[in-house]
């Protein structure tokens, strides 16, 4: 077994182009295409932070709009522009309902993190 240092760790999260996410209401599975909340197109335009001990943050909090009230949201998906290639996903923690207008956001707590294995 491997284990790469923090900076190690923050070096490859670094050279990752992650500048779309999008929303599931269950896991996005291998090619992060199942379980996609909204239209076919539902990806939104995201900005990470350097990434700091193994995480990599958005840097400003992205946000969903014209889901149906009280859409359950519990994933997401990470993507580069332009290619479409998924490049990773992650489980939501706390709020994970749109509100009555069907407005959901991710926030500066999403992050991309690089797990040592188990």
């Amino acid at each position: 077994m491997s284990v790469f240092s923090g900076d190690a760790k923050d070096t490859m999260l670094d050279a990752l182009t992650a500048d779309e996410v999008q929303l599931h209401d269950g896991d996005p599975g291998a090619a992060g295409t199942a379980n996609r909340v909204g239209d076919a197109n539902g990806v939104e335009a995201a900005t990470f932070a350097a990434a700091s001990g193994g995480e990599r943050a958005l840097a400003e909090q992205v946000d969903f709009t014209g889901l149906d009230a009280s859409q359950s949201v519990t994933w997401f998906s990470v993507w580069t522009a332009g290619t479409s290639t998924f490049l990773g996903k992650g489980e939501l923690t706390g709020d994970t309902q749109a509100n009555a207008a069907g407005e959901i956001s991710l926030t500066t707590d999403t992050k991309l993190i690089l797990n040592d294995p188990a």
